[in-house]
């Protein structure tokens, strides 16, 4: 099983979008990504690196994935407590259902300081500007 901490920012919201993602198997930290993705919402961002994140765990071979989140809005969604209502993220929503056909995946919401290290990559990779993408 993977767990993988995942976290979108928005600088302006909207404004200059980045994700940030690491998994771990077991406590080894295997894989992190930090990617800019043009300007958004702080939402698709979040969405986005959940997509991100679920992309890479097909592409390892894995079945089981646990993804951990500060968004809460996006974990209840992910959970079935709330509608997706805005229509920028169906799209998304819809592409993380599709992926989570081949995988057991839960979803967990965790305080904002137990995400640091998905947060800085999101960070980092919103400030990179337009048309950087970096896999660390």
């Amino acid at each position: 099983m993977l767990l993988i901490y995942t976290d979108g920012a928005s600088l302006g919201n909207p404004g200059p979008m980045g994700i940030g993602i690491v998994i771990y198997r077991g406590n080894v930290r295997i894989e992190e990504l930090s990617e800019f993705l043009g300007d958004g919402t702080n939402n698709i961002a979040e969405y986005t690196a959940v997509v991100r994140a679920l992309e890479t765990a097909h592409r390892m071979g894995e079945r089981e994935v646990h993804i951990r989140s500060d968004s809460e809005l996006l974990v209840k969604q992910m959970n079935g407590e709330y509608r997706v209502k805005d229509v920028n993220l169906r799209h998304l929503k819809r592409q993380i259902d599709e992926l989570c056909k081949h995988l057991k995946v839960t979803f967990e919401h965790i305080p904002r300081e137990k995400n640091d290290e998905a947060d800085s990559l999101s960070k980092a990779a919103a400030k990179r500007g337009r048309g950087n993408q970096t896999i660390l």
